[in-house]
């Protein structure tokens, strides 16, 4: 067998919110069944900024429209495509985004459910430790700036 190809690739999402009764909610998708919640996010396109993409993967995703508020990190992991021997290291950049307009049941074929959630219930609800290390540093700016203070 030939070694596999190695592959990188960049996406880019994020966490949308809003507050509701003085606390925060967030924005997670399931797919694979529904055995998988986790940040919307995507593939760069061509010529795409990752803020751009990031705002078009969370509304495609979610069905939710968002601004920019401030940046949350990168982060990188690998995955293998097995029918197509194929290593792909995947780095996503992450942006916090206030929750502007949209439906959340707007959601795109690739999703199986969209659904807002308490912060706290979406950090226990995620299915990978990098996306509850990005809710967490997510969280951290919402409560040390609140979302009056024009973030970023």
């Amino acid at each position: 067998m030939r070694p596999a190809t190695i592959k990188h690739l960049h996406s880019a999402g994020g966490v949308i919110f809003r507050k509701k009764g003085g606390e925060f909610e967030v924005a997670l998708i399931s797919t694979k069944n529904k055995t998988v919640w986790t940040l919307p996010k995507g593939i760069i396109d061509k010529g795409e900024q990752p803020e751009t993409s990031a705002v078009r993967e969370i509304r495609e995703e979610t069905g939710l429209t968002g601004r920019i508020m401030d940046t949350l990190g990168d982060k990188s992991y690998w995955f293998y495509l097995k029918d197509e021997n194929i290593k792909c290291r995947k780095t996503v950049s992450y942006f916090l985004l206030e929750y502007i307009s949209g439906n959340i049941g707007d959601y795109c074929w690739e999703v199986d459910e969209a659904r807002w959630f308490d912060i706290e219930d979406a950090i226990k609800q995620v299915s990978y430790r990098s996306d509850r290390e990005i809710l967490e540093k997510a969280k951290e700016k919402l409560v040390v700036h609140g979302t009056d203070t024009g973030l970023g």
